[in-house]
């Protein structure tokens, strides 16, 4: 399964992020059967910040960040998007197929529209092009390595259902019996760390409230989990181990039994300072070891240059061919695979098969569909689902398991079950083909 993460490079990252993203993150990419693609989104950071010096900056600090971590470039694709040309050359060809009304109806557009209409302020104002369109260049990162899960936050989803939407719209307008794009799905952990920050709310640069990860070494640590919000019960009475942050944060880097023995403590009268110092010492055992390999990369950015180009050749390995396909679908082609003679006579057709095609697509109703074709012929309609991502599900089953019975679907006249699980079993063996020849 490929598994594709992004992180925004406006910033510098905490402890929240280190618990809700790069931890599990990087312990999923040692899974055999998980391909693993990581990269910086520097593109994505020019649509909220144009500080220069905080996006390099931020870029050099994110990825010493991940690799401090644990993340093994040999093992993983790591990159920045803008090393990527094909990506943005892919957004294009994304925005050429993709409905303004589709971007209408994104969340982060429609929230800037209800805060500059309450404002009173023309409803577009400070909108750019950039934060309108990044749902497009957002699907562009998934599509463009066919990443078939995308760890998110439920925010996010929207944002998969455009991608699919768009993976589709192409497929139809120039797959002729070719899918380019698989359909990406989000991937939502629901047991993911989401950490509190100093004063009780989700820790949150747009808080105020981080624990830093690496920047400032222990001492900033230290200073930052002083600052955690307490009440202003004295050493030996007994506390309540719900009402601070400390113990929430204390248990996403402790055991089971550390953790209820921390809480025990408290409730026992442990002092604010003391459980503030055993804190501390419990991050320390995991975050302190990192700190030398973090502080090396930042101090020897070339090697850092050295990793993320290694990265991005990894990638483009995949990212280059299949944009040569990409372009040849549409007709940005190179003139030598034109004939330059006429065309020999033409020889007489050879009988073809007719290909199974499965296309997905919306409807007036505003529902979404699926049909199976044979060549001209159609051999089935679904039902309507209420979004994309339904519908992609079932398409995926449809795939996998073939046809039980014709409860969802509609059977055109004379087509049995037999003659759809057949054309479906022919499509898995092609696609196996496929897989194996472009393996080799």
């Amino acid at each position: 399964m490929r598994v594709l993460t992004g992180i925004n490079t406006t910033g510098t990252l905490h402890l929240g992020n280190y618990c809700g993203a790069i931890r599990p993150c990087v312990q999923a990419s040692r899974r055999d059967d998980v391909e693993s693609f990581f990269f910086m989104a520097d593109l994505h950071a020019l649509i909220k910040c144009q500080d220069p010096a905080r996006i390099e900056l931020s870029r050099m600090q994110i990825a010493a960040s991940w690799l401090a971590s644990g993340l093994d470039p040999d093992r993983v694709t790591f990159y920045r998007q803008s090393d990527i040309p094909e990506i943005p050359l892919l957004n294009w060809l994304l925005s050429c197929v993709c409905s303004k009304g589709l971007m209408n109806r994104a969340h982060a557009y429609k929230a800037y529209l209800e805060a500059n209409q309450n404002a009173g302020e023309d409803p577009d104002a400070g909108v750019s092009m950039g934060l309108f369109c990044y749902p497009v260049l957002m699907a562009a990162d998934i599509l463009m390595f066919n990443a078939d899960r995308v760890p998110v936050g439920r925010d996010q989803i929207q944002h998969l259902e455009m991608a699919r939407d768009m993976a589709t719209r192409f497929n139809n307008t120039y797959g002729l019996g070719r899918e380019f794009f698989v359909m990406p799905f989000e991937q939502i952990d629901e047991h993911v760390e989401i950490l509190p920050g100093l004063d009780g709310r989700k820790m949150s640069k747009s808080y105020n409230n981080v624990i830093p990860l690496f920047e400032g070494g222990e001492k900033a640590l230290a200073e930052a989990i002083g600052r955690v919000v307490t009440d202003s019960k004295l050493p030996g009475e007994p506390k309540d181990p719900d009402s601070t942050s400390l113990t929430r944060i204390y248990e996403a880097f402790a055991t089971t039994e550390q953790y209820q023995a921390f809480r025990a403590e408290l409730s026992d009268g442990l002092g604010w300072g003391e459980a503030k110092k055993k804190l501390i010492d419990k991050i320390n055992e995991e975050i302190g070891p990192m700190r030398e390999k973090y502080n090396y990369y930042i101090a020897h950015p070339a090697e850092l240059e050295d990793i993320l180009q290694a990265g991005a050749a990894k990638a483009r390995k995949i990212a280059t061919p299949f944009m040569q396909e990409l372009r040849h679908a549409v007709g940005l082609r190179n003139f030598r695979e034109l004939q330059k003679d006429a065309p020999a006579a033409p020889e007489a057709k050879k009988s073809v098969k007719p290909r199974g095609l499965i296309k997905q697509y919306r409807e007036a109703d505003g529902l979404f569909y699926f049909k199976l074709t044979e060549g001209a012929d159609t051999l089935l309609v679904s039902k309507g689902y209420v979004n994309g991502r339904e519908a992609g599900m079932a398409v995926a089953a449809l795939k996998a398991k073939g046809l039980a019975d014709a409860a969802d679907v509609t059977l055109s006249d004379g087509v049995t079950l037999a003659r759809v699980n057949a054309l479906l079993e022919a499509m898995r063996l092609e696609e196996a083909e496929k897989k194996k020849a472009k393996a080799s």
